[in-house]
């Protein structure tokens, strides 16, 4: 008895360090999930690439990449490429740099007056403009400072500008592999000048994870760049050229492709005369960390009906981005506040008996439109002397309420093309994922595990607001969808009925999970129907035996063993209540026998938790029976049990 005791003590114990594992990654992912941590690494990221840009040179003459960077971007991504360009250009150049933080303080206000759409509508304009303050730029230091540049590099400045933001504004824009691959060049060219430690620069390291990974262009053009930059009489371009073409042979081992870049420098070196062993660490480890991080192609070839199939899907999914585009760029029409003074003024002076005699009536009209944002309880509180105050406070009382419902009218319309345009974002994401995995082969992978469901309700289906939903998705996936309608009644069963039958018909389409419940979330929110209805959606991979549990607004679940339960999710806002993702995500396995139990809102949390921790040899119709009575207790809800769990095949 002591050594089963001491089993189940040291069991439990384990199942509480997984769960204090679970809610870290749990937070990491809630994290991740953050708009403000996502602007805070597109602000950093723009400010590293400014700064790493700042570093490329030929020849001991450094080049206006950072410029051309500002120039590509627009709004903050501008100024934050502008502030790490500027920090380059003084540390690696010292006093000679001073030209290139007159370049990115002259490109910032560039980038900021030509707007996206200006740019999409003349797409010749922005390397026009960098190039132009380049030249600009370079007759004043040579008039003013008397600047000793050579006329070809001068020449190369201004071209490299030009030709560096029209690349960089269309790897921006995306979906472009020639320009990914010239980018990719443009990067290789500056971090080759970058050596944080000796032996180890980071265009080897960068040259050797592209080469693993990326295409053989992209190895064609990082050798070039790093042979352009004249860090090593080693030829960099036939190094990695060669070192791509050894993934091609027969059952070459990942080690070998991973050390292929420094196998194939160590070749070149006799050949050459040369032995410059400096960038063999840097490849290794770079290839090292293509074999460890892969980073699958996002271009595949097209042939065929296939190929012909993948470009219409891929053009349906710009036409959808363009849109989007579009619609975020339209700015909302501000409330014209001067015309609403001006009536006030006018409708208190139209019937005013002194009207004809009253020098105070321009001075109403000419009123600052800030009166109407001013909380005026009282005559004394009025700018301005009038004989009649009260019908002119009166007048302002009625524009100020109107002024009122037209914001909020206006945020309402806000929200909906809020709305509007995540629809637009998700199907061209839908669209463009459809298009990636067109040409590839389906592999043939056996199912493992077989789901069983139990679902167990307080009332009879038809009168229940909550519906399950069990069906397969696309693949070897599998739904178990919990739809709760707010209430009880006709109202809440048609809610979660319609709610539950639009998610399965985007599943069973192969929507991924996360699009399905946040295009239900915009069209809460489009029917002006907020928290009509909550969403618990497991997601199951029946050949891996994972469980992926999505939850808007949803009781917490809960993972159930003979030898205690943990708690899976927390509470959050229901769909339609705003715009913002706001969905749950918890990633499970079912693989070891666990039970999977999911829980509508009319049931106690904290005695459903006990009702899981006593689960012992208990059948899931006992269990489902014990979490049902815990629900009568509570209230007169609806309440629903779904037990989950996998068998192995």
């Amino acid at each position: 008895m002591i050594a089963v005791a001491f089993v189940k003590g040291v069991i439990r114990m384990i199942i509480s360090l997984h769960g204090y594992v679970r809610r870290g990654r749990h937070l990491l992912r809630r994290w991740a999930l953050d708009p403000r941590v996502h602007r805070f690494g597109q602000a950093t990221a723009y400010l590293l690439a400014g700064f790493v840009l700042s570093a490329a040179s030929l020849a001991d003459w450094f080049l206006p990449l950072s410029a051309a960077l500002v120039c590509a971007c627009s709004g903050w991504s501008a100024v934050f490429a502008a502030a790490g360009g500027c920090l380059g250009y003084y540390i690696f150049w010292g006093k000679p740099g001073y030209m290139g933080l007159l370049w990115c303080a002259v490109a910032l206000p560039v980038a900021l007056l030509l707007s996206r759409r200006t740019s999409r509508q003349a797409p010749l304009l922005l390397p026009a403009a960098a190039a132009l303050l380049i030249a600009a730029s370079g007759v004043a230091a040579q008039l003013l400072f008397y600047d000793l540049t050579p006329v070809p590099v001068y020449l190369l400045r201004i071209g490299l500008c030009a030709g560096g933001a029209w690349v960089f504004r269309r790897v921006l824009q995306g979906r472009d592999p020639v320009m990914d691959w010239l980018g990719t060049g443009l990067l290789m060219l500056s971090l080759a000048q970058l050596l944080p430690m000796p032996y180890l620069g980071l265009g080897y390291l960068a040259a050797g994870f592209v080469t693993v990974t990326g295409a053989f262009p992209a190895a064609a053009v990082s050798g070039l760049a790093l042979d352009l930059a004249q860090i090593t009489p080693v030829p960099m371009a036939a190094v990695l050229i060669l070192a791509y073409l050894v993934r091609f042979l027969p059952r070459v081992p990942k080690w070998i492709q991973a050390a292929a870049p420094g196998l194939m420098l160590m070749a070149m070196l006799p050949l050459c005369g040369v032995w410059d062993f400096r960038p063999l660490p840097g490849l290794i480890l770079g290839g090292c960390l293509g074999i460890l991080l892969p980073v699958p192609g996002k271009y595949s070839y097209r042939r065929g009906e296939t190929g012909v199939a993948q470009v219409r899907l891929e053009m349906a999914a710009s036409v959808l981005t363009q849109t989007q585009s579009l619609l975020l760029e339209a700015e909302p029409v501000p409330v014209d506040e001067e015309a609403l003074m001006l009536r006030a003024a006018e409708r208190a002076c139209g019937g005013c008996a002194y009207r004809k005699n009253c020098k105070d009536t321009t001075r109403l009209a000419q009123l600052p439109p800030i009166t109407l944002h001013k909380p005026l309880l009282s005559v004394d509180e009025l700018p301005i002397v009038c004989r009649k105050p009260g019908r002119f406070l009166a007048e302002l009382h009625r524009c100020q309420e109107q002024l009122r419902s037209i914001r909020a009218d206006r945020q309402r319309q806000l929200e909906y093309r809020a709305a509007v345009i995540q629809q637009y974002r998700f199907l061209a994401a839908f669209l463009q994922e459809l298009a990636d995995r067109l040409p590839r082969r389906a592999e043939s992978v056996t199912e493992q595990y077989r789901p069983e469901v139990f679902v167990y309700g307080n009332r009879p289906e038809q009168d229940n607001g909550d519906r399950c939903l069990r069906f397969a998705g696309v693949g070897k996936k599998y739904y178990v969808l919990l739809c709760d309608g707010m209430g009880t009644g006709i109202g809440a069963v048609q809610e979660s009925r319609t709610a539950a039958q639009l998610l399965q018909r985007l599943l069973r389409a192969g929507y991924p999970a996360q699009h399905a419940l946040r295009s239900l979330n915009s069209l809460c929110a489009l029917r002006d129907r907020p928290g009509a209805v909550t969403v618990d959606l497991a997601e199951l991979e029946l050949d891996k035996g994972k469980v992926h549990l999505y939850k808007w607004g949803a009781a917490p679940s809960f993972i159930a063993t003979k030898y205690g339960a943990e708690r899976l999710g927390t509470a959050t806002p229901p769909p339609g209540i705003s715009t913002h993702e706001q969905e749950q995500v918890e990633h499970t396995s079912l693989r070891r026998g666990e039970w999977l139990v999911m829980v509508s809102d009319g049931i106690s949390q904290r005695q459903a938790l006990q009702c899981c921790m006593d689960l012992g040899e208990r059948s899931p119709g006992e269990l489902a029976a014990g979490l049902l009575a815990c629900g009568q207790l509570g209230s007169q809800d609806d309440a629903t049990v779904v037990i989950l769990r996998l068998e192995r095949e």
